[in-house]
């Protein structure tokens, strides 16, 4: 990889990077909010529960297939100098988008009370009948997200990258304002409208997302045809390759729709707490993995196109290693500090958050750390596959590892209850990593399979060591000072992961890893620090990054 790709690379990993970590704050501030006024109950249950058919709709229609298949024609276009054409397959999407978008929310609108039966039937009338309220409100959300999906495409495929991410924190605040806003009653004016309060900041939140883009979307000069032509060559192209991946989201819906029905019959604040527990683990993976993801996905279309293979398989191993080195730890530390963790974010005195959720949440957050590095790398497998125009083989192997979770967790779930279901989820994980591997290898021949493997040990071996200095610190502390007070708490977790975090970064560089100099790199360029590098690649040539340019 050239120094000035890896850069730009370096550069957006780190940009997205910082606007992930704000949104993931904004985020679990978020569920701070409901869970405390709430609790973990069959209220929060069913305002999780209301998210799964409006995510569906927007995940079959743009947030999967489209997106996964739109950026390298696009980009094709692009860097073809033949950008009216790209305009018209643009336009042609939006309009149809547009159209089915219309169409799917108005059938999920009417037959709302038999898609909650079907999610969670476990629920009593009461809790059915909120969940249909609040999912009918969420449809809205479907429209805004959808023009958003389409916009990010179009301004990632100009390698602009901010917007969509500012637009990413912008929703996280529109529930968050909505909510505080509309939940409460206000003295005798305003009755509060509970939960749904914030069901109507999803929707603002949405809304401001797309409004946050507009402007960029003008600066690259937007070129809109009325045109409806499926016969179009790119738009053609175009559905080829979304077929396969609209395939496989579909399954991977259903199979999170079983994991919520199963869950459905168990105590209640059950499905709330799988929910939360999946949403911590996937901050590292929100934060780290999808954005080396993501900043990685428009050079490695490039490299294909151009037929520079080697450089092609060079950035996929570097980039499968940067997530590992950045997921294991990550995954180590929050099983490790999985309940202190959980307490200090949703426990406060007086209110509805109780120890025994925490204990709940924190059952099922140890069995989704054990997938969490599997799922970080799948992000990135799957856009290998994508931009070497292969969107089958990542749906395929998908599927095969639905059939995975599926059979686990209706073996697990009787004797683990959620903690099954989230060890089935990342046993599926798992599988799904080591069959895209073992495809890629079929596809492309030797893939770095040695290096991947010793930079796996090699990191699971420093994170071992870290998480036992976090789990010592952490028991100590209890042991001494106690965790009585919210204060006691933050120490806590500061003082244990600020030593582990800090050990890890210490030793892995004796290691004399590339991947660690890649991702300490992108911390540092965030943290504003200018440093030249060396980066050395297996044929003994360097690489110079000058970081004060």
């Amino acid at each position: 990889m050239h120094s000035e790709q890896k850069s730009k690379i370096v550069q957006a990993a780190g940009l997205l990077m910082l606007t992930m970590v704000i949104s993931r704050l904004l985020g679990y501030l978020r569920d701070v909010f409901i869970y405390d006024k709430f609790g973990q109950n069959r209220i929060t249950d069913a305002y999780n529960a209301a998210f799964s058919v409006p995510d569906f709709i927007y995940m079959i229609l743009v947030g999967g297939a489209l997106s996964a298949a739109f950026i390298p024609v696009f980009s094709s276009y692009i860097a073809k100098n033949q950008e009216d054409e790209g305009w018209q397959v643009v336009s042609i999407v939006f309009n149809w988008v547009a159209v089915l978008t219309v169409i799917m929310v108005g059938i999920g609108y009417i037959f709302t009370p038999q898609l909650i039966t079907l999610l969670v039937p476990g629920f009593d009338a009461a809790a059915m009948n909120m969940a249909v309220n609040l999912t009918r409100i969420m449809f809205l959300q479907v429209v805004f997200m959808s023009l958003s999906g389409i916009s990010m495409g179009i301004l990632n495929s100009y390698k602009i990258f901010w917007a969509p991410a500012v637009g990413s924190v912008c929703y996280n605040l529109g529930i968050i304002l909505g909510g505080l806003l509309l939940a409460a009653p206000i003295e005798k004016h305003f009755p509060g409208y509970g939960i749904a309060g914030f069901s109507v900041g999803v929707v603002v939140g949405a809304a401001v997302n797309l409004l946050v883009q507009l402007p960029s979307l003008k600066k690259v000069g937007v070129r809109y045809h009325f045109s409806f032509n499926l016969r179009h060559p790119g738009v053609q192209r175009l559905m080829i390759l979304m077929l396969p991946v609209l395939i496989g989201l579909s399954v991977t819906q259903i199979n999170l729709f079983i994991n919520q029905n199963l869950a459905s019959n168990l105590p209640e604040g059950i499905v709330a707490a799988l929910r939360t527990a999946q949403r911590i683990m996937q901050v590292p993976i929100g934060v780290f993995a999808i954005a080396i993801a993501v900043a990685v996905f428009p050079t490695l279309t490039g490299q294909y196109a151009k037929g520079e293979h080697a450089e092609f398989l060079r950035t996929t191993s570097l980039g499968l290693r940067a997530v590992i080195f950045i997921t294991v730890p990550a995954a180590v530390g929050l099983a490790v500090m999985r309940e202190p963790l959980i307490r200090l974010m949703f426990e406060f005195n007086g209110g509805a958050f109780l120890p025994e959720n925490t204990i709940a949440t924190a059952q099922a957050l140890l069995f989704y750390c054990i997938g969490l590095f599997a799922y970080g790398c799948v992000q990135l497998l799957a856009r290998v596959f994508y931009a070497l125009q292969d969107t089958k083989t990542p749906v395929i192997m998908g599927v095969v590892s639905i059939i995975v979770n599926i059979v686990f967790s209706l073996l697990l779930i009787k004797s683990l209850a959620q903690g099954g279901l989230a060890l089935a989820y990342s046993l599926a994980g798992i599988a799904n990593l080591l069959l895209l591997l073992w495809m890629l290898h079929r596809k492309l021949g030797a893939i770095d399979g040695r290096r991947l493997l010793r930079s796996f040990l090699k990191t699971l071996a420093v994170s071992a060591v870290m998480g036992a200095i976090a789990l010592g610190i952490s028991t100590g502390w209890e042991a001494v000072f106690g965790i009585e007070s919210k204060l006691l708490q933050v120490l806590e977790l500061l003082i244990a992961c600020g030593v582990a975090a800090a050990s890890y970064f210490i030793i892995a560089p004796h290691l004399h890893m590339e991947e660690g100099e890649l991702v300490i790199n992108m911390l540092k360029k965030r943290l504003g620090r200018k440093k030249r590098v060396t980066i050395k690649h297996d044929e003994g040539r360097e690489d110079t990054n000058d970081k004060s340019k």
